[in-house]
């Protein structure tokens, strides 16, 4: 006794998928002319149907991984080297004579002096110096520079005098050169009384400048 197959294709996303059903040939001869008529149309039907099921599922498949894609990243960050302000020099007005009319010496950050009113400066001048500080961090990043405010007094026995007016040079940021560092300059105004009392005047509070990534 034979065994018969019966093969028919259909196509799926691009791809011909050949299916086939078989059958013992003593199956095939007890159906009559009218029912292979019938049973084929049902089973072309049968068919195609299960196709069109295998394909909805093959289908559905091939979406999900295709859904299913993913990357992958890393991350990193710098700490950068902290900035920071330290002393060099004091700020020295030098040596400054005074009259009857009240005045100011006005010392630029590059440690040059001028005055006003009745302040003269005596040629011998004793030591003049800007306020110098050496600020440090990562090399080329700017900073920018925060001077006082308020006045700072200076004093010599019971006699003040006051300092206002701050400057600076670089300002009002800075940059760092390639070795992470630069010298900043301050300057300010010192306000003289007339008459003022004779002595070394300094301050009982320094004067604080602070510096600050940008």
């Amino acid at each position: 006794m034979n065994y018969i197959c019966i093969s028919y294709p259909f196509i799926h996303l691009f791809e011909v998928i050949v299916l086939a059903d078989c059958f013992w040939e003593s199956e095939v001869m007890e159906i009559s002319p009218n029912d292979i008529f019938t049973n084929s149309k049902f089973i072309i039907m049968k068919r195609l149907v299960n196709a069109f099921l295998i394909s909805a599922v093959l289908m559905a498949l091939s979406l999900s991984v295709q859904a299913q894609v993913s990357a992958t990243a890393s991350a990193s960050a710098t700490i950068v080297t902290p900035i920071a302000i330290a002393n060099n020099t004091d700020m020295d007005f030098g040596n400054v004579a005074v009259s009857a009319t009240p005045g100011t010496v006005v010392l630029d950050p590059a440690g040059a002096r001028s005055v006003t009113g009745g302040v003269t400066l005596p040629a011998i001048t004793a030591t003049v110096t800007a306020a110098s500080f050496n600020v440090t961090g990562t090399a080329s990043f700017t900073y920018s520079i925060t001077l006082p405010v308020a006045a700072t007094t200076i004093s010599s026995g019971g006699n003040d005098m006051t300092v206002d007016t701050w400057t600076s040079t670089p300002t009002p940021s800075g940059t760092l050169d390639g070795t992470g560092a630069q010298t900043l300059s301050v300057g300010a105004t010192l306000n003289v009384a007339a008459g003022q009392a004779s002595g070394t005047y300094i301050s009982g509070t320094p004067f604080t400048v602070t510096v600050n990534y940008n």
